[in-house]
């Protein structure tokens, strides 16, 4: 397991695994006072987090699926990405995509945080690319006949 440095500058504890399988940390909103978000509106929530990931790792920031099913509240940059470099408080752009307001909650528990290896990669340019069975085939293609 890996271990990443936290700085809570909020009053809500430590994200945490739920279960001994999952793959997210719940996090929560670092308000002093209810935010409105209306449909269709967007604003940025703190969450008082700061992290420091060792070089390879990022954290992707993912929707709850409880608060998008039910609320119609999603992450709008989904998934965000927090670089192993970034050293600054972790925000959360929600957006309101149902058709009534949603009050986010001082400690409400609004995204998902997930720890994920990553390799950077060499760009070569080249002229000809490898020929494969599904070729230029885009989206929708595959498992048509």
């Amino acid at each position: 397991m890996t271990t990443i440095k936290i700085v809570n500058k909020s009053a809500n504890p430590l994200p945490a695994y739920a279960t001994e399988q999952s793959a997210g940390m719940d996090l929560r909103a670092a308000l002093s006072e209810p935010v409105e978000l209306k449909p269709l509106e967007r604003k940025l929530i703190p969450t008082g987090l700061y992290i420091e990931l060792p070089a390879g790792f990022e954290a992707q920031i993912r929707p709850r699926s409880g608060l998008a099913l039910k609320k119609g509240i999603t992450v709008l940059n989904t998934p965000g990405t927090i670089d192993a470099d970034y050293r600054g408080e972790i925000g959360v752009i929600l957006i309101n995509l149902s058709s009534e307001t949603f009050v986010v909650e001082p400690g409400e528990r609004i995204c998902q945080m997930v720890i994920a290896r990553y390799e950077q990669a060499n760009l070569e340019q080249v002229q000809v690319l490898s020929e494969t069975v599904r070729g230029e085939g885009g989206f929708g293609h595959t498992g048509k006949k």
